[in-house]
C-alpha cells in the first residue's frame, strides 16, 4: 500500500513562497538620496550604452578639481574633456578582437569565479555621445552626488602599490585600463558595476535586474526625470 505523507500538501505552499521570493529579488530596489533643494553647484555625467555594456562619461575638469587617486590617474591620460569610465574582466573587456573568436573567453569570464577586472579610464576631445553606440541618457548630479561617484570609482582600483597602477594598454588607442580590487563574474558583471558607481551617485537601482545594460539606463532616465521635477520652480 503506498504510503501517503505530508509532502503533497507542502509542494504549493512552498512554490507560492520560492516564487514570491524571486519577485522579490527581481524588483529589489537599492534607494539613492534625494537631490537636496536648490544644490548650488551641478555637474552633468553621461550614462553610454552600447547595446550590452555601460560607459559613464564624466567631465575631466570635476575629475581633477576633486583631487585623489582617481585625480592622478587621470592627469596621465592623453588630452580631452571628457573621461570615459568603464569596468570589466581584465581579459575580455580589454580585448577587441571580433566577437566570434573570443566566445570562449567570454565563457571563462562569465563563469568562472573571481575573475581579476580592470577599470578604464579613456579620454575623449568630443562629446562621447556623438560617436558611442546605441543609446545614451544624462544624469545631473549635486557636487556632494559627484563625489560619492567618483569615490566609488576610486574605491574599484588596486592602490595596493600606494597609487592606481595601469594593468595594460591597447596599441594605438589613449584609453588606459587600471588593476581593479574587484572581480568579474556572472554574479558581477559591468552593468551590476555601472549600477553600483551610480547608486553611490544617488540613483535608485535594482541590483538584480542591473545585469542588462537596459535597467542601468531606465534606472538614469527615471532618476533624471524626477531630479528634473525636484528641481522645477513650481514644486513645493
Amino acid at each position: 500500500m503506498r504510503r501517503s505523507g505530508p509532502e503533497p500538501v507542502m509542494r504549493g505552499p512552498v512554490l507560492a513562497a520560492l516564487i514570491g521570493a524571486v519577485a522579490a529579488l527581481l524588483t529589489w530596489t537599492q534607494p539613492g538620496d534625494a537631490t537636496p533643494t536648490g544644490a548650488p553647484e551641478t555637474v552633468v555625467i553621461q550614462v553610454l550604452d552600447n547595446g550590452f555594456h555601460t560607459d559613464l562619461a564624466v567631465p575631466r575638469a570635476a575629475l581633477v578639481r576633486r583631487g585623489g587617486p582617481l585625480a592622478r590617474a587621470v592627469a596621465g591620460l592623453a588630452p580631452g574633456d571628457w573621461i570615459l569610465i568603464g569596468w570589466g574582466d581584465a581579459r575580455f573587456y580589454v580585448d577587441q578582437s571580433p566577437i566570434a573568436d573570443r566566445l570562449p573567453d567570454g565563457a571563462r569570464a562569465f563563469l568562472r569565479p573571481d575573475n581579476p577586472s580592470v577599470v578604464m579610464l579613456d579620454p575623449a576631445a568630443a562629446d562621447p555621445r556623438l560617436s558611442y553606440g546605441k543609446d545614451n541618457a544624462t544624469l545631473t548630479l549635486t557636487r556632494a552626488q559627484f563625489d560619492r561617484l567618483a569615490a566609488r570609482v576610486e574605491a574599484s582600483l588596486d592602490l595596493s602599490d600606494g597609487a592606481p597602477r595601469i594593468a595594460t594598454a591597447r596599441p594605438g588607442d589613449d584609453a588606459r585600463f587600471f588593476a581593479s580590487r574587484e572581480t568579474f563574474s556572472i554574479l558581477h558583471l559591468c552593468n551590476h558595476w555601472t549600477a553600483g558607481v551610480l547608486n553611490a551617485g544617488g540613483v535608485p537601482v535594482r541590483p538584480v535586474q542591473s545585469i542588462i545594460s537596459a535597467e542601468v539606463m531606465r534606472s538614469v532616465r527615471t532618476a533624471e526625470q524626477e531630479r528634473k521635477l525636484d528641481r522645477s520652480p513650481s514644486r513645493d
